[in-house]
């Protein structure tokens, strides 16, 4: 086994980063690293902790201990909220959930949104992580 990753995450930290209770850290581990493709910056595996980072997205992921709990953590996990992470391309995801035989939520789409006057979009899937905390990948298709 190699040095764990010791290192800031690259271009610093972003000013909004989620922090998911994950209930196994090694699956979890497996699926935002191994199939995805997000990068491990640093690591506390005392704590059971890992800082991730994909293209400018970072997560930080740590095993559930009991701490800032604010209610039971029941399966599906982060109900009520999606977490949109924008990636140069979502063909490669798709591509590397599909050989892992890993489910979409939703399929992958083209959605437009209306921002300040004009319709801007996105190419985009939704896929659950071992958790079920919803991830919603997208593509910027640009605006029409």
């Amino acid at each position: 086994m190699g040095i764990p990753a010791d290192r800031l995450p690259t271009g610093g930290f972003a000013r909004l980063v989620p922090e998911l209770d994950v209930l196994d850290l090694e699956q979890s581990k497996t699926f935002w690293c191994k199939i995805l493709g997000f990068q491990i910056a640093y690591q506390r595996p005392e704590n059971r902790f890992m800082y991730l980072e994909l293209q400018g997205a970072q997560v930080m992921l740590k095993q559930q201990n009991g701490n800032w709990e604010t209610g039971a953590l029941e399966r599906p996990l982060g109900r009520g909220i999606n977490f949109q992470i924008f990636v140069d391309s979502v063909v490669p995801l798709l591509d590397a959930l599909k050989r892992e035989k890993w489910p979409l939520f939703r399929e992958c789409h083209d959605a437009w949104y209306r921002i300040a006057g004009e319709e801007r979009g996105n190419r985009q899937f939704l896929v659950q992580d071992p958790d079920g905390y919803l991830l919603r990948f997208a593509q910027d298709l640009g605006s029409r």
